[in-house]
């Protein structure tokens, strides 16, 4: 075992596994950007008066890595613990999976001869193994991770092209975790202490839908895009495989109508909450 204390924060980080330096541990991007995140949020206890810790706030005391994946000749995930307590020696949940980032797209297609006023929807699904899920045939949205140099957007792009076929510049797609955060409740208004407010309460998390956030820090912004295609295009989705051969992918098309989705992602979280942001987006007149 060895140990180092963080340059940027008062934090001794032990590595328990042979073979990882501590130059990979700090360049790995998203180990910084959660403990950043985390150094936020924990900071925000002794600012803000009414935070439920602020009479007795927690700390992070230490860091110890577990484990660790590597993809190729860079590191890929990282498995570690994170000491956290108060003055009374209360302790928080601390053991997390750290992957970073993905994006997920959700793409409709309208047929052209349909109504503009139409609710004649299809949306593309991927069919592929998720040995995580114990699933050789997992229904989802397409998506992919994001590279440390990589926009949301980019990624987003590159995976539509990867997975679907369909080439999207960056700049066509919306991304609905934005356009959602970005919309006031109706209930509340706009004002500059609600968003103040907002802040606060999340620590200036970033924008995306969080599938697992007791165990891992993948956060995932949600694109979409909308394209009206020959009616007799449609049925050439349904089945066509796609993917990256030389990085495992193997991805076979599915598409389903617009009003069925629900049912067929319902084991995937971010089906589901591409479909509740779609879904009160539209009813605000956002998309």
């Amino acid at each position: 075992m060895s140990s180092f204390q963080h340059p940027n924060y008062d934090v001794l980080v032990k590595v328990l596994p042979e073979g990882l330096s501590k130059e990979q541990i700090l360049n790995f991007h998203p180990f910084s950007s959660w403990l950043t995140t985390l150094h936020n949020s924990l900071a925000l206890q002794t600012k803000d008066h009414d935070n439920p810790f602020h009479t007795d706030p927690y700390h992070l005391r230490s860091i110890t890595v577990q484990a660790y994946d590597m993809f190729g000749s860079r590191l890929g995930f990282l498995k570690l613990t994170a000491g956290i307590s108060n003055g009374a020696n209360e302790t928080l949940p601390g053991a997390v999976f750290l992957r970073g980032p993905s994006v997920a797209m959700l793409v409709m297609l309208i047929p052209d001869d349909a109504r503009h006023d139409t609710d004649e929807r299809y949306v593309l699904l991927t069919v592929q193994p998720r040995i995580a899920a114990g699933s050789l045939a997992f229904v989802e949205l397409p998506a992919g991770m994001v590279d440390d140099a990589g926009t949301f957007a980019g990624a987003a792009a590159k995976e539509m092209q990867e997975e679907l076929g369909l080439e999207i510049p960056a700049s066509e797609l919306k991304c609905l975790s934005d356009l959602a955060n970005d919309t006031p409740d109706p209930e509340i208004g706009s004002s500059e202490e609600e968003s103040e407010g907002r802040k606060t309460q999340d620590g200036n998390l970033p924008r995306g839908v969080y599938p697992s956030p007791g165990g891992c820090d993948e956060f995932i912004p949600i694109f979409m895009h909308e394209r009206r295609v020959p009616r007799v295009q449609l049925s050439e989705w349904t089945g066509r495989l796609t993917g990256l051969r030389e990085q495992g992918e193997r991805i076979t098309l599915k598409l389903v109508r617009m009003r069925d989705l629900w049912r067929e992602g319902a084991r995937d979280a971010k089906c589901l909450a591409a479909l509740a942001l779609w879904e009160g987006l539209r009813k605000e007149g956002k998309v």
